[in-house]
């Protein structure tokens, strides 16, 4: 199993290494788009997984201490808000960065 991920890892050098061997005469490839897309995908799905434990772990809570809801309610609202803010902190740098 381990030749294995080495042949791999050995192809996915070789297919980055392809543009190292192409004429000089073309422009040189933007890339930032491309990066700038991946990123944002990583934060939209990451905070969707943070949202999602959050709200979970204050639906778990409700059901042990229904009591404890008025609290509960303002720390869960305030941690949602928090988690998305990562990702408009995100966008807002991509903005600033892809002109």
């Amino acid at each position: 199993m381990r030749k294995l991920q080495y042949v791999f890892m050995a192809l996915a050098v070789l297919c980055f290494a392809v543009p190292a061997f192409a004429d000089g005469g073309s422009a040189a490839i933007n890339l930032v788009p491309i990066g700038a897309g991946i990123g944002m995908a990583l934060a939209a799905g990451l905070c969707g997984l943070g949202q999602g434990k959050a709200v979970a772990s204050a639906c778990e809570a409700l059901a042990r201490n229904p009591g404890a809801r008025g609290g509960l309610m303002i720390f869960l609202v305030l941690g949602l808000a928090l988690i998305e803010s990562l990702t408009l902190f995100t966008l807002v740098i991509i903005l600033i960065k892809v002109k």
